[in-house]
């Protein structure tokens, strides 16, 4: 699960500092169901914080420790208040439902097998509210681009940033493609000029090709109601760089039971 990459989490909010359209996208979505919220992967609350101060009861569900306590110490700072949770998304049982369950920023790709995919689908399927919906954000695979990840050690110079303790901090990354278990395998280094490799951190990632994902949602008891191909709700198009599906529980696809 990379668990070392995100275990220094102060870094990892200076190396992805960004996000706006998707924080706005996400609490437009909150506002427009109503009522309370769960995400799933929500490392430092960068998203879950602010649709809590916009009144909504939400609830943070996260693997890291380390990301659960920095989410703790900025949602105090904020002043919000928010139920965080240490959990596992492929199977949790919180005992309640929710209107708007959540998963973002490719949280949903560090689940590598097709099983473990259903099984976070389906443990959603069982804590959506009557009218909720799941919706979530994953990058668009491009095979040029996988097709690249050759294991060279290159600068990534868009991904530099400053630390207050370090300075400037330069990120290089070394990637290989598993084409069979479609997961990139990476390792990020980062530097500063002055300490060379103070923290090399792995990374695996899986894709999910957009014809993928209907099938897995189906297998979980779900089905896509929409899917943008970026923030501003455009279609899907084969050089997006995003699938953002929005989905809800497929009455279809057998009963509640049988999931």
């Amino acid at each position: 699960m990379s668990a070392q990459f995100y275990s220094d989490a102060r870094l990892y909010d200076r190396l992805f500092p960004g996000g706006e359209r998707a924080v706005d996208f996400y609490r437009a979505e909150a506002d427009r169901q109503g009522g309370s919220v769960l995400e799933l992967g929500c490392g430092t609350g960068q998203k879950l914080i602010p649709i809590a101060s916009d009144g909504h009861p939400c609830t943070g569900l996260e693997l890291s420790p380390d990301m659960l306590a920095e989410a703790r110490r900025k949602a105090v700072e904020s002043g919000v208040g928010l139920e965080l949770v240490q959990a596992d998304m492929r199977e949790f049982d919180l005992g309640r439902t929710f209107d708007l369950v959540f998963i973002a920023a490719n949280s949903l790709l560090h689940l590598h097998e097709a099983e473990d995919l259903v099984d976070c689908f389906r443990s959603v399927r069982r804590h959506l509210a009557p009218g909720a919906r799941l919706i979530f954000d994953v990058f668009n695979p491009s095979v040029h681009m996988l097709a690249q990840a050759d294991g060279v050690r290159r600068r990534r110079d868009a991904l530099s940033f400053v630390d207050p303790d370090r300075g400037v901090v330069h990120v290089d990354v070394a990637e290989t493609y598993d084409a069979a278990a479609e997961v990139t395998r990476g390792r990020w280094y980062f530097s500063t000029d002055a300490e060379t490799d103070f923290l090399v951190a792995p990374l695996e990632m899986r894709s999910i090709f957009p014809q993928e994902l209907p099938l897995l949602l189906s297998l979980g008891g779900l089905r896509v109601v929409e899917r943008f191909g970026d923030w501003s709700r455009a279609p899907l198009t084969t050089d997006a760089a995003l699938q953002l599906c929005v989905c809800e529980p497929d009455c279809a696809g057998g009963s509640y039971d049988e999931l």
